[in-house]
Parts: C-alpha cells; structure tokens; sequence
C-alpha cells in the first residue's frame, strides 16, 4: 500500500476517536460498516473497542498492525447508498479472493476477477489485459483460468468503474463464501469444524463447506465459559436438543467470537442503538463488553435523510489503483507526546462524513423474536440473544422502496457474513516512541454478544387468525348480561380443568401401562380415584356448554327466558358432586404415596421424568394430581361473584346461593387436607431441584419463601437463591446441571436469629443483616419492596421459632457424595449465566424462560428460576393466591411493534400464561412466566385505539392483550395481577398448627 499521509492523535483517545478520524479523511459517510481490527498480545484478532482508550487495548504500539476493514456485510449491496462505500467493498472482496478465504467454483472467480481488471484497467485490450494480468495475482488459481477471465473481461465493453464495483457485488453476494470468516472449533464429538457468523446467523463450516446454519429468530442466547462457546435456542415442538457446545482454541479466541457474533446481532437485527448497561453498584458479573455504534437501520435513515454535505466520489484516472492515498501533507498533530502519527496506506476522496456516532450501548438477544414479521416500527428498543425486541423481523433494514418484490425476495435468500480488508494501519513506530504508524487495510471479524431474558411466547402470524371484524360481531351477538360471561367462564376453565384430568386419566396412564413400574396397589388407587372425576366433569362441561348455546341464541329457547341463567346447571351437578367427595379424600394418600413409590423405584422415578418431558404435561406432574382440590375453589369464586351480581329477586339467585352453599361447604372439608397437600408438594419439588440436601421434606417443616438476593462476601455482592422455612433459611447457587438444579451454600437455623438493617453501615442499598447463633450473613435485595416482604416473612418465622424454642428445627444434612463445602460458584467471569436472560431483557423464558437452560417450549418455567433471573421472591401466599387465580379464555394478543391482533387460546395458572391455537390442541405451542411483570392500561403514546386492553410489560418486552367484554378484561387484570403483585402479609402459617405426614 502507498501513501505518505499521517494522522496525529493521542494514545489516550479512544477507537472510536481514531475511527472517526479515518472515516472523515476518507470522506466516508456510511462508516458504520467498517472498523480497525489488530492482533492483540494473544495473538487472537480483535476489533478495536470503540468506547475504550487505544492505549489500554494496544500494549505494543510499534509492533501492531491494524486493519481497516469491512466489518458488516449487508444483507444486498444495494442497501450501500454511496458510490465510495461500494467501492471500499469491492477492495475487500479482491483481497479475499486474493488471501484464498472467499472460495468459489472457478467460473464465478474468473467473472469476479472480470469485473475487478474492467475496473482497474477498463475496457479489453489483449495486450494490456496480458500485461496486467502477469504484474497482478487475484486468485491462487489464476493462470489455469486465464482464458475464462479474458472471455469475460472482453465482455464488459462500456462497463465503468462503478459499474464494475456493482457488478462484483452483485456475484459476490450470491456466494456461500462471501464476507465468512471462519473461527476454528470443534464439536462435542471432536470433530474439527469452523463457526461465522452472518446477518442471518451463526454458520458452522466443515472445510470450505456450509454443514449448519442458526437463524438469529431460533437463538436464545449465546454464552461463553472458558473455551466453550453455547449457543440455546428458542423451544420448539419439534426440537430435540435446545443447547449446542462448541470448543474452540482458547477463552480469548471463544470470547472474541462471542463478541463478534453480538455486534453482528446488534447491527442488523436492532432498529436503533441499544441503551447502555447501568452500572453496577459494587462489582460486576460477566463480560462488560456491549455493542457501540448505529445499527444498518439508523444508519439506512440517516443517508437517506441527507443531513451532510455530499461530495462526489471522483476517480482520478481511468486505471484505478487499489487504494489511493491520503492527501500528502494532510495531518492532525497531537497536543502531547503520547500521540502517534497515523500513516495510512491509502485513502479516498469524496465527501467528508459529519456522521456523529452515539454513546453505544450493550447488545442483547431477546426472548422473543418470531422468525419472520412483515411490519415493524422505526424504532425499537433492545430486547434479548443480545438486545432486541420481541418482534423483530430477521433483516435489520428496510431495502429501498424502489426495490422490487423480486429483489427484496433475492436479497433475503442471501447470507453474507464478513471478512474484508480495505487497507492496512501498520502500528509501527518510526517516529521515535509511542509513536505509531498505521497504514490501511481490510480485513474483518466482527464482535458478538447475546442476552436472553427469560423465555416467552413463540408465535408467529401464521399460527394465529387476525379477526378484528369478526370479534366486533362476536361482541354484537353475544348477550350483555354480566350472568353469561360468568357462565362463560365456568365454561372456558371447565375445558381446561378437563384437560388436566385427562394427562392424568389418559396420557399418564397409558405411558405406566406400556413401562408397567407402577405398583398395582398405587395404579389402583390413582386412577379409580380420577376416572370418576373425568367422567362427571365430560358430562358437567357438555351441559354447561348447551346452556350457554341456549343463552347466546342459536335456538329459539331463549326468547322464553328460560336458559338464560346458569345456577340451576351448577346447583344440580355440584349436588351430585358431593357423591365424589369420597375420591376428593383419597388425594393427599395418592400423592403422598406415589411420592414413596418413587423414592423407593427408580425405574418409575424415571419413568414418571420421562413423562414430564412430553409436551402434554405442561405443570409438574403432583400439580395435575392436586387439580380437584384446586377446583373446588374455582367454583366456589365463580358463585361468590354470580350471586353478587344477581339482586335478590332475580330467577337464578336462589340456585346459585344454594350451589354456593354446596361447594363451600366441600371446599371446607377438603381445605386443611389441601393446604397440607400443597405445601408438602413444593418441599418435594424443592427436593428435587437442590442439590445437597437430604431431608428435606420432614414432618412440621413449612416453605414460607424463595427469591434471589445478593449475599456480600469477600468476593462483593454474588447473586444466591435464598430458600426460607419456619426452622431454617437456605441460600443456593444455580449449577450446571442437565436441570440447573440448585447447590446449597448454607443454612442457618432461625432459632436466635436477629435481623438489622444495615444500609448505612455497608452502603448497599436494600441491605439487611442476619445474626444467627454461629453465623452471620448479610444480604441486598433488588428493590426496597423486595427487602420488606423477606424482613417481614423472616421476622414471622422467627417469632415462630422462638415460640418453639428450636425443638422443631432439624438441619439438613448432606446428600451422599455431597460435601457441605464444594460449592459453585456463579460469579465467575466466564460463566454462562453472564450472558444471561436478565442482564439485560425479553423472550426470553419463553417468554421467554429468557437463559433457562433445558427448558421445553411446552413446560411451565419454574418459578426458582423466575427469581433467579427477575430478582424477585415468590411466598407460600402467593402460590395459594395463584392456585385460586385461573383462567383460560380467548384473548387477542398484539405485540408492540406489530399491526394485527392474533387470537389465542390462553391459560393462566402457575404464574404463568400458556398459549395454544385453539381449547383442543393438547398442549400449549409456548409460555410467558409472569413474575416480575406489570399490568396496566396502555398508554396514548402506545396508539391502541381498541376497549377492553391490557398491557404487560418487564423492561422492554411489551405485550398488548384484548378481551372480548368489560367482565372478561376485569378478569385477566384480576388474576395476572395476582401473580405480578406478591401478596401481603396474609398469613398461611399463622395458623401455627404443623401438618404432619
């Protein structure tokens, strides 16, 4: 490369100073696409950090060379606006073919190496074209194709310049090869592969050929732990494995292709600059690497919008030169001795770029992105495997509205990824020390990263049915009668308590018959048990159904005024529900004996895990097997509300007054044994998610609380699970397990605890101090909210204890082969919660579930996990209140930066929504964990112009959900703010009486 020109500057700028600077002297307006790569002391090619000063990332400056290069390759060239910028791409494309890394038949390389001669030497003459082509080496293989290129070159008479760079383009971008650049791995097999990354995706290479490829809408996040680069994706009913490891050379060559594969993500698949990352109050987790720059969509705007004075790209003789070089004599001194000149191989003239780059902010994978949207809004905050939000289509820019629909249809067929050079900065010092010399060159790998929030919804437009006008005749044909949406609701949860009943009655039973690891005695017992119960509430569903044709008017009947009721229909089948009380009774003996069963099998432990994992069995198995109790409180809700309604003269008040009485009157028989059989759930449940621990569940022990808080060590804050009892407290890190179980660190008995706020004394907001017999923790919440409602529990717990003097308190000893001191820990650096779902955004889990690893797109999240990345707590309470608070029922759902509205089957239960088609299909098509949402009415700045509205939001995921009438609104507003809203100080253990089994 030539060139005499040199920019002074100090080392202690940072990159995006000395970028700037380059792309000013270029005259280059659409710079974004480009950037300065070296080769660090690792010896691993990094991008210069933008945000960071030059001499804190350079250690050697006169033995560096840094790259100026192509960084990002649009999805189509002819999103690249300016004549200059198409040409600087046209360069690293020459170059590629040059170095060998852009591979390709040998009739594509003898066109493309057609279009580059026509333009460097114009139209064919044989004796020139000779000449040139013995002086200049293009491609390795070049002399065995010299005819071709002749044939093609002869061709192009008339062709300019700037056609030629389109024209090179134009075949590039079409190759499987263009702008890869491929990062050594392998994978868990051993295998030698190569990853890159593209707009599209993650690519994996064997050779030279493609073998996998990962759309970003399919990526949940990415991650990095030492050497092992993981990539989890979205659930999807027909995914068998939602994690791929890959291991690569080293941790840095792991962690800069992480980087790599973020800002690709940032670039193209967010619509403005993701925010930047607050900053922690003590330490930080993780990488604090984030994205920085426009992405192609502000950039797009900001050319098309015009605001800089445009100069045209002139070139100065018909022979161009590969590079030309900065004007002589054109410098910036530094105003101290620690700046170094800037000598650049070449450069280009054209107009100057006032282009002003904004502070950049971290870049996140969301949880929720469908694969494919056709509208989207000019703007979007980040959302999640990086930052993006839940809708976002798969290219980051709109192509121009010039374009065909056959070009737009091209262009995304295509996948460029990235790896030009456009010339060389060689940091080598010849003007004494500290002084560098960089001269341009392209070569490129961008940085990646990804977040995921929690896991969400996985919907696309094609799996629902948008019907505005349709819900609009709905509405006019239904009645308005307050009675009928009541009765409809008994409907709508009928079906889905139905269903329940048949995981159980059908598919759990079917799958014990084919592996026979069942006991006769406890087969017996469950299913002569629940077969009663699903054939009573087939006929109950059918006949409140009829009556609810009745009511709407499908038949003359109801002119009468005769069906217009739906008391008469509850008070007759709750009487003969009274019948069945006896096989109500029998539930806590079934649950509590098929949880001996397992301990005692392990043939049906696994078998009753295997069932688990299909897609039918969305809720933990003992949730399904405490339904009827749960029921039970459903109805007595239903006619609590129908005879509020109802004045007392009304035909239906009476039978649903007298149905009220019958229902209540079971639920009362059936409370102490559902209570009892609801706690003793959840220890088993926590049993099985921690690790460490062996008696767990014993007589007299009650959970009270769980939730995340930050427990100061030596280290600084780390972030633990806390797990609260009425006899000890636990706290716990999440492993890496199959099933991200959780470790127990410790525990302390509550027994002469003392709590203090201690905020002052550490300068840690929300920090309190616990002051046990023989140890003292102290720990932060989240939020203040969060530091009262664990004050409050642990202050009850302990008066509590005290009030038992300890008698009652056991401590958990060790499981085998677990000691109590080999924890693990989750601050560590590279672990892969440092990228995780809430270091954000959505969708996370599954909502996106997020970063919860294992996770099936059908399964409920659990709700330790929920904390774990929403830092917030979950009581004893609030499982209650959630367990009386369901809801299944059509709702319409919009998502923030779409036009339509999409109807769904929705069901609320386990604070949790689950999504389906329609009330037949077998099992939810995806879920949104709802811990640490907000409900509210929409805003006018969200333009929803419809009634009945509600909007759940958690950071930047925005969801917009329409019900069908003001009763059903109230309802879904009702019961989702149960579980986005902790209860109070209602006590379930002040009742003080413990439930032994």
């Amino acid at each position: 490369m030539e060139g005499n020109g040199q920019l002074m500057f100090q080392l202690k700028a940072s990159g995006k100073h000395l970028l700037d600077l380059i792309c000013h002297n270029l005259n280059l307006i659409e710079s974004d696409y480009f950037a300065l790569e070296f080769l660090d002391h690792h010896k691993v090619m990094v991008w210069l950090d933008l945000l960071k000063p030059i001499v804190k990332q350079v250690r050697r400056p006169r033995h560096v060379v840094m790259r100026f290069v192509v960084k990002f390759f649009p999805p189509d060239h002819t999103q690249l606006q300016e004549e200059l910028t198409r040409y600087l791409f046209a360069l690293q494309i020459k170059q590629d073919l040059a170095s060998g890394r852009m591979t390709c038949n040998d009739t594509s390389a003898a066109l493309l190496v057609s279009h580059i001669i026509q333009s460097e030497i114009g139209d064919f003459d044989e004796a020139v074209f000779s000449e040139h082509l013995a002086k200049h080496k293009y491609i390795p293989q070049q002399d065995a194709l010299e005819e071709k290129i002749k044939e093609f070159h002869s061709g192009h008479v008339g062709q300019t310049p700037a056609a030629s760079d389109y024209q090179l383009l134009e075949v590039a971008r079409k190759l499987e090869m263009y702008g890869i650049r491929q990062h050594r791995a392998k994978d868990r097999e051993g295998t030698k592969i190569n990853l890159s990354v593209s707009h599209t995706g993650i690519i994996v290479f064997q050779g030279n050929n493609k073998i996998n490829s990962f759309n970003w809408a399919k990526v949940r996040k990415l991650s990095f732990k030492r050497k092992r680069f993981l990539i989890k994706f979205r659930p999807e009913t027909n995914s068998c494995q939602d994690t791929l490891e890959f291991t690569m050379a080293s941790r840095d060559s792991c962690k800069a292709f992480w980087k790599i594969c973020v800002e690709y993500h940032a670039f193209f698949r967010l619509f403005e600059e993701p925010k930047p990352k607050p900053k922690p109050i003590l330490f930080s987790r993780g990488s604090s690497f984030r994205f920085s720059g426009r992405t192609q969509k502000q950039l797009l705007d900001y050319v098309k919008e015009g605001g800089y004075k445009k100069t045209q790209f002139e070139r100065k003789h018909s022979k161009v030169q590969s590079i030309r070089s900065l004007p002589d004599h054109q410098s910036l001194v530094p105003k101290q001795s620690d700046g170094f000149p800037f000598g650049t191989g070449s450069s280009l003239t054209g107009p100057p770029s006032p282009n002003k780059r904004k502070d950049p902010g971290a870049s996140r994978l969301t949880d929720e992105q469908p694969a494919e949207r056709k509208s989207r809004s000019p703007s979007r905050s980040p959302k999640g495997v990086g930052q993006k939000e839940e809708e976002e289509e798969g290219e980051a820019a709109r192509e121009n509205s010039q374009q065909t629909k056959a070009q737009r249809d091209r262009q995304n067929a295509v996948s460029p990824a990235y790896s030009p050079h456009v010339s060389e900065l060689s940091l080598n010092s010849q003007a004494g020390p500290g002084v560098l010399n960089l001269s341009l060159s392209p070569s490129l790998s961008p940085d990646g990263r990804t977040h995921s929030p929690l896991t969400t919804p996985l919907l696309t437009d094609a799996t629902c049915v948008k019907t505005d006008d349709e819900e609009e005749m709905r509405r006019k044909r239904f009645p308005a009668d307050k009675a009928y949406f009541i009765a409809k609701e008994v409907s709508t949860t009928e079906r889905t308590y139905l269903k329940d009943l048949e995981v159980i009655t059908t598919s759990f039973q079917s799958a014990l018959t084919r592996d026979d690891v069942m006991p006769e005695q406890l087969k017996t017992l469950l299913f002569s048990n629940f077969e009663p119960l699903y054939k009573f509430h087939t006929g109950f569903l059918r006949e409140v159904e009829q009556r609810l044709a009745l009511w709407e008017g499908r038949s003359n009947a109801h002119i009468k005024g005769d069906y217009q009721r739906i008391g008469d229909v509850m008070l007759k089948n709750l009487h003969s529900m009274k019948q069945l009380t006896v096989h109500l009774q029998k539930h806590s003996e079934i649950l509590m004996e098929l949880e001996k069963a397992i301990r005692n099998s392990r043939k049906l432990e696994a078998a009753c895990w295997e069932f688990e994992q299909q897609k039918v069995c969305y809720l933990p198995l003992n949730v399904f097997l405490l339904r009827p109790l749960h029921r039970l409180m459903h109805y007595k809700q239903i006619l609590e509300r129908l005879c509020k309604h109802y004045p007392p003269s009304h035909t239906d008040f009476r039978d649903s007054r007298a149905a009220l009485a019958e229902v209540a009157e079971m639920a009362a028989q059936l409370h102490g044994s559902m209570i009892k059989m609801e706690n003793f759930q959840k220890l088993v449940e926590l049993k099985r998610d921690l690790i460490g621990i062996d008696n767990l569940v014993i007589p007299g022990r009650e959970f009270i609380r769980q939730g995340c808080l930050s427990k100061l060590s030596a280290k600084g804050l780390q972030q633990r699970m806390f797990f609260l009892f009425n006899d000890i407290l636990l706290y716990t890190s999440r492993g890496l397990t199959a099933s991200n179980q959780f470790k127990v660190h410790g525990q302390v008995p509550l027994y002469g605890m003392t709590i203090e706020e201690s905020e002052e004394e550490w300068s840690v907001p929300h920090c309190f101090t616990l002051n046990g017999q023989h140890q003292t923790i102290i720990v932060a919440a989240s939020a203040r909210v969060e530091m009262d409602k664990w004050i409050e529990d642990l202050q009850m717990a302990i008066d509590l204890a005290q009030q038992c003097n300890g008698l009652n308190s056991e401590l958990l000893t060790p499981s085998p082969g677990e000691g109590t001191n080999r924890f693990f820990s989750i601050n560590s650096v590279e672990s892969t919660d440092e990228t995780s779902v809430e270091q954000e955004s959505e969708d996370d889990l599954s909502a996106s579930r997020t970063s919860l690893e294992r996770q099936s797109p059908h399964r409920a999240i659990p709700t330790m996990h929920v904390c774990w990345h929403r830092s917030t707590s979950v009581s004893m309470v609030d499982y209650s209140i959630a367990v009386e608070n369901q809801l299944s029922g059509n709702l319409l759902r919009k998502f923030k930066n779409s036009n339509g509205w999409q109807k769904l089957w929705v069901v609320f239960t386990n604070f949790c929504l689950f999504f389906y088609k329609s009330h037949q299909d077998s099992h939810p098509l995806a879920s949104l964990p709802l811990l640490g949402y907000s409900v509210t009415m929409p805003a006018e700045s969200d333009n929803i112009h419809k009634d009945y509205v509600f909007k759940l939001q958690f950071k930047s995921h925005v969801y917009f959900f329409r019900a069908e009438s003001e009763y059903t609104f109230e309802r879904w507003m009702e019961v989702i703010r149960s579980a986005t809203s902790s209860a109070t100080r209602t006590r379930l253990l002040s009742r003080k009486e413990s439930h032994a089994y």
